[in-house]
């Protein structure tokens, strides 16, 4: 038997789960939540592997630091990125095209377990600040912004479709009381507005 697997045999024996395949998930899903919740700051690994009912090593097989963990739980949101940007990239500088790039990234946004990873970012934004895959994402927000603007537009309209990006974002750091539904309608409505806005 591999040490792998032997790894994630103790890991399952440990847990009672017979789907090894499963584990980072679970354990992305246990640090989000504690995270979150308490602070990446203020969470321990040994926490999330007690929420887990695994030992510390054996939670350290798949992550050795909750660096590690925000990374692997960046990973889609990487992805996608460079997926809208290939995708602007071939497409004419129109408005419909930044209108739909707005709603793509505005659906994306709100689907799946991006609504728990944006609440996490938005309690944690001083712990992230320094993290390297903030700096990569934040480097991605402004490849696909400049997608959004020429050299020759005017500073009224670089700032409109700029703000558009950012409206989409804001509302998680500006407004987190309000519901998942208000924040997705709203912040996309915004979005859309400053984009016809700036191209009046």
């Amino acid at each position: 038997m591999s040490e792998r697997t032997s790894t994630e045999s103790a890991f399952a024996t440990e847990t009672g789960d017979e789907r090894p395949r499963d584990t980072r998930a679970r354990i992305q899903e246990i640090a989000l939540r504690l995270f979150t919740e308490q602070g990446y700051e203020a969470t321990s690994l040994r926490e999330i592997a007690e929420e887990l009912g695994v030992t510390k090593a054996a939670l350290y097989y798949h992550f050795k630091t909750k660096e590690d963990i925000v990374a692997s739980m960046m990973i889609d949101r990487v992805s996608f990125m460079d997926s809208l940007i290939d995708w602007v990239r071939d497409q004419p500088r129109t408005s419909e095209v930044r209108r739909e790039a707005i709603r793509r990234y505005a659906d994306w946004l709100h689907a799946g377990s991006q609504t728990q990873i944006m609440r996490f970012m938005e309690r944690n934004q001083t712990a992230l600040k320094d993290h390297q895959t903030m700096g990569q994402m934040r480097g991605k927000m402004l490849t696909l912004m400049g997608f959004f603007v020429d050299s020759d537009d005017s500073l009224a309209v670089r700032l409109k479709r700029t703000l558009a990006v950012f409206a989409l974002h804001a509302v998680w750091f500006m407004m987190p009381d309000v519901t998942d539904a208000q924040r997705a309608d709203t912040s996309l409505e915004v979005a859309l507005e400053l984009i016809d806005a700036s191209d009046g």
